[in-house]
């Protein structure tokens, strides 16, 4: 039977229905009143930091970087106020043409322009890499008013590195730059990702980064949604890094490096009071001015095709047979065995070893022990070697300084070696033989050192003392004890290096004397190969290898120096004038300043300028052409080597001309064998 339908059913489902739904709005409502609720109340805080952000960006300020100064207190390495472009890769939305087009209005080059598209493509989406640094307001304001259409480019104000000797002290000091995407992995501090910044890289930049880093500052603005700067808020200053105080002079470090002109070699000046390093110069190097921004493509490879190693620290990292140098250490060795300096040997003009005859380098006739210091007689040296056995002289050696690594910052060292018996059996599984004492005698053979270890082996003969070098100033290492020798036997070493230099000896070209400050030193000539001509004669990486140790004044040390020059044949050729210049500036800057001057003039002007030509020409070479670059400041500078200058005799820059060409490359150096001769 159907259903009846009626007036008061249909009310009745209807009522049911309505009260339904009405229970489900009902129950919706609470829940959305709920909810506002909570995120009114509860989560007030949350919504109101979102929205504020939303409306205000907040960002870092890079910190300044402190300061490394040298001893007295003028900065190696400071900052420079400076406009500058950085782009942040996840923000482009058209990578290749807004660097196109910021290359446009930077007038970038186009070896610069594919430098950057590498660079962004192989950074981090949020790692800032740079565009261009130290412009100037015009090319800024260029960039500026096109920001609508440059999303990710970030035009800003802040501070840039700057080396006022760039390349005098790439190596001591290092370089900085953007953090890499493994540096950031490693320490993940926003700052290492905000445009501008830079870490130490290399050297003291990088062991004092910590130090040098500073606070950021951090700058709030009210923005549009699309980001456009509307005020400022606010501004908190960033906070400067603390200073490095070096024990290096800075004059004295950039004429040291400058005076080395086209050679290729390390030198070291310490001070023999208090074994404070005063100088620590490797050329040929590189602008750590150029590092800051990136350095291209053409520039490094330019540095990494020249065959002087330009990126190498020649002055801790060069290992080079010390040759003669090490003879009158071996005089101290000889006395402490009991050998009277009065001694006399006879030089044939070599010495016979069984069925082989060892060459000196001249027949000497008689000789004593100073005299054998004078002439530089190996014979004399064989002799002696041969008859005490070169273990005793090993040890000396190590005393001295010889295949030590000494505690500096940011310097990679690489400490050498001082062979003896025991260490050719650990090394080759071989007995140590009289050819072996022979060579080693006379700084050849399996003897490998660098020139800061043969700058300390002279601090410690002029001083007596067991010296240490130091490199931060106010910080220097305990004055060791008096070294194991009796006055009359370093009298005998000291004579015979005076005489070197002032009587008839191998460095006659060294002899100063400057209000009665005279020189003592000693040459070495260090064989590369065999089978070749002594000297400066065939080609370049075949050529001996060139050191000059002295220490001034000859009768109250105070500095000790060391040479080392790559191939430069003749220790008195090569290594000793650039020592007899460094001395002559020391004790009378202008006439020191009057050598290097002429000598820049020839070599086509200083480093800076040096640099700049070999770099236009290799990147003409590779069809690329480059911006002049831009104008070298003039200004005297505190550290440069005029600055020793009295104000009147301060002259103009030199006028560089064109550089000279340049070695070819030569073939793969073998080791160094037995040396036959010295000087």
């Amino acid at each position: 039977m159907a259903r009846q339908e009626t007036a008061h059913s249909l009310k009745q489902e209807f009522d049911r229905r309505s009260f339904v739904v009405g229970g489900v709005m009902g129950g919706v409502g609470l829940l959305l009143a709920a909810r506002m609720g909570y995120v009114a109340v509860a989560e007030n805080e949350k919504y109101s930091l979102e929205a504020e952000s939303n409306r205000v960006n907040l960002s870092l300020i890079p910190p300044r970087r402190g300061w490394i100064l040298d001893r007295y207190g003028n900065p190696l390495a400071s900052n420079r106020a400076d406009f500058r472009v950085d782009v942040i890769p996840e923000r482009l939305t058209d990578p290749h043409g807004e660097i196109e087009t910021l290359g446009q209005l930077l007038r970038l080059d186009a070896a610069r322009v594919a430098d950057l598209h590498d660079h962004v493509d192989s950074s981090h989406s949020f790692q800032p890499v740079e565009i261009a640094s130290g412009l100037g307001y015009e090319d800024f304001a260029a960039v500026s008013v096109r920001l609508p259409d440059l999303p990710g480019v970030v035009p800003q104000r802040g501070y840039t590195r700057y080396y006022p000797t760039g390349p005098s002290v790439g190596h001591l000091i290092g370089y900085v730059g953007a953090a890499s995407a493994e540096e950031f992995d490693a320490d993940p501090n926003p700052l290492l990702v905000t445009p501008g910044y830079k870490i130490g890289k290399d050297g003291l930049e990088k062991d004092f980064e910590l130090t040098l880093r500073g606070v950021p500052g951090a700058r709030r603005v009210e923005v549009t949604a699309q980001g456009r700067i509307v005020r400022d808020l606010e501004t908190r200053d960033d906070v400067q890094g603390d200073p490095v105080q070096l024990t290096i002079d800075g004059p004295l470090q950039d004429y040291l490096s400058r005076r080395m002109g086209l050679e290729s070699g390390g030198a070291v000046v310490i001070d023999c009071e208090t074994g404070g390093i005063l100088a620590l110069a490797s050329m040929p190097s590189f602008d750590p001015n150029s590092f800051i921004g990136g350095i291209g493509r053409l520039r490094w490879q330019m540095l990494n095709e020249n065959d002087h190693i330009p990126l190498l620290n020649k002055a801790v990292r060069g290992l080079y047979p010390p040759g003669s140098t090490v003879k009158p250490m071996a005089t101290l060795a000889l006395q402490r065995l009991g050998i009277d300096p009065e001694e006399r040997v006879s030089c044939p003009g070599g010495y016979q070893l069984g069925s082989r005859f060892f060459r000196c380098d001249a027949v000497h006739g008689v000789v004593d022990m100073r005299t054998a210091i004078e002439k530089s007689c190996n014979t004399y040296f064989w002799h002696m070697s041969h008859q005490v056995g070169y273990d005793a002289i090993a040890e000396v050696a190590r005393l001295f300084g010889l295949g030590q690594e000494f505690d500096l910052p940011g310097t990679s060292q690489r400490y050498g070696t001082v062979p003896d018996s025991a260490w050719k059996m650990r090394r080759y599984d071989q007995e140590w033989s009289a050819a072996d004492s022979l060579n080693a005698s006379i700084g050849q053979g399996y003897v490998l050192a660098n020139p800061l270890q043969l700058a300390v082996m002279t601090s410690r003969i002029a001083s007596g003392r067991d010296l240490l070098p130091s490199l931060i100033f106010g910080q220097p290492k305990p004055l060791g004890p008096e070294l194991p020798f009796t006055p009359e036997q370093m009298a005998v070493t000291r004579e015979g290096m005076f005489r070197v230099v002032n009587g008839h000896g191998t460095a006659g070209v060294a002899r100063i004397d400057i209000d009665g400050v005279k020189l003592a030193g000693k040459t070495g000539t260090a064989q590369v190969r065999t089978m070749v001509s002594r000297g400066h004669i065939s080609d370049w990486a075949s050529r001996d290898h060139s050191h000059f140790i002295c220490y001034a004044p000859a009768d109250n040390p105070r500095y000790a120096m060391a040479v080392t020059i790559e191939h430069g044949g003749f220790g008195s050729r090569a290594a000793a004038p650039i020592a007899r210049d460094t001395m002559t500036y020391l004790f009378d800057p202008v006439a020191g300043i009057d050598i290097l001057h002429r000598l820049e003039a020839g070599w086509g002007g200083t480093p800076q300028q040096r640099m700049a030509q070999e770099y236009a020409s290799f990147a003409a070479a590779a069809g690329v052409t480059v911006p002049p670059s831009p104008e070298i400041d003039t200004r005297p500078q505190q550290v440069e080597a005029e600055a020793r200058l009295p104000a009147s005799a301060v002259t103009p820059p030199v006028a560089p001309t064109p550089a000279p060409t340049p070695t070819p490359a030569p073939a793969p150096t073998p080791p160094p064998t037995a040396a036959d001769g010295e000087e």
